[in-house]
């Protein structure tokens, strides 16, 4: 020390200014907790006793190949199995989408408000976020996007469903906008919420990459299929893009437990499309409630609704915390409400309610 102070480690500047990622704010006891997207039904036939078997050898790696699962995926979807990559949920593939693709000096765009993690993750790998803003119904500026494309550019996050606002992308704006990407740039359409989907307009992300080399889909056990906990995503991509993937994803990334899970959920097939449905019919009471009430709600196809409030955005999430419901809040836009159990959202419901005739009144 020869007199000097003491002076902590080095660490890259460039930190400060990423933001931290903000998970849904967890539940009391006494309250439902629609904050973070998860599926409200406990795990599909078979799963819970695959993972249970799957723990009993957890003092042993997973198979750093995630042989078995990507098998099954790829005879899922009909992709060669080197076509599929994995990872700690979709957001740790997405984390190596980026660091296989951009650095500093690089550009990756998306839209805004879009997901949580893609600045996040943008700027931890040193390159430099590129937000477009929505439009004024809360969809994608396709046009702007593209506006937006320098020679800088290294890839562009496409959300289908939208996270937050649950807006969605049809096919021929969608096909319209591939095209017009140059080959070189690499566009990832993230389908998070792809079970949810009901409306025929929006294309499959699957079905567009078949053709283009340049496409890359992004999927997730954690949504429709209740895995959250066990963080299991997956891409599939052309194979130079795919290769990639596995030399930058963390190595042992994906649990045992949450290999045996997926590939038991895979094979549950006919047990979740009765859940989804069902949240899918409850997402349809839920719209039609709220414009019931009043609210202007984009007609969501995830598995959550969207109320932009502006500055009374943290009112109305503490009005409903109040009521016992958690929702998520983006302070200064709106807020976003999964739909949970039944009981939940009626809760949900009466607070919107309760919040709207203080608006009309004041």
């Amino acid at each position: 020390m020869s007199g000097t102070a003491a002076q902590g480690p080095r660490l890259r500047p460039s930190l400060d200014g990423i933001p931290t990622y903000k998970p849904g704010k967890p539940a009391g006891a006494d309250a439902f907790k629609l904050s973070s997207n998860e599926n409200p039904y406990e795990p599909l036939p078979g799963v819970l006793e695959a993972a249970l078997a799957a723990a009993g050898s957890f003092n042993r790696y997973p198979d750093m190949a995630v042989t078995e699962l990507t098998a099954e995926l790829a005879q899922r979807f009909g992709v060669p199995a080197e076509h599929i990559s994995t990872g700690p949920g979709s957001v740790g593939v997405a984390q190596s989408l980026v660091c296989a693709t951009a650095g500093p000096g690089d550009e990756v765009i998306f839209a805004w408000r879009s997901f949580e993690a893609y600045p996040i993750i943008v700027q931890v790998a040193g390159a430099t976020p590129v937000p477009v803003p929505l439009t004024a119904t809360e969809e994608h500026d396709l046009d702007a996007m593209l506006a937006a494309i320098t020679p800088r550019t290294r890839l562009i996050f496409v959300c289908n469903p939208n996270n937050p606002t649950g807006a969605t992308i049809h096919r021929a704006e969608l096909e319209r906008f591939l095209d017009a990407v140059p080959s070189d740039i690499l566009v990832v359409v993230d389908e998070a919420y792809r079970e949810f989907i009901r409306d025929e307009r929006v294309p499959d992300g699957v079905e567009l990459y078949r053709e283009r080399p340049n496409v890359c889909v992004l999927r997730t056990f954690s949504k429709a299929y209740g895995l959250a906990g066990l963080r299991v995503g997956f891409a599939i991509a052309h194979e130079e893009v795919a290769t990639a993937l596995r030399k930058t994803a963390l190595p042992f990334g994906v649990s045992q437990l949450a290999q045996d899970a997926a590939v038991a959920s895979l094979r549950a097939e006919e047990a979740l499309m009765e859940r989804v449905e069902a949240l899918v019919a409850e997402r349809t009471r839920v719209l039609a409630a709220l414009a019931a009430q009043g609210w202007t709600a984009v007609e969501s196809q995830a598995n959550f609704v969207w109320l932009r409030l502006g500055e009374r955005t943290l009112d109305f999430a503490a009005l409903c915390a109040a009521s016992g419901v958690i929702v998520r809040p983006f302070a200064g836009e709106g807020v976003r409400v999964s739909i949970g159990e039944v009981a939940g959202n009626d809760l949900f419901l009466a607070a919107a309610e309760a919040f709207r005739k203080e608006l009309l009144a004041g």
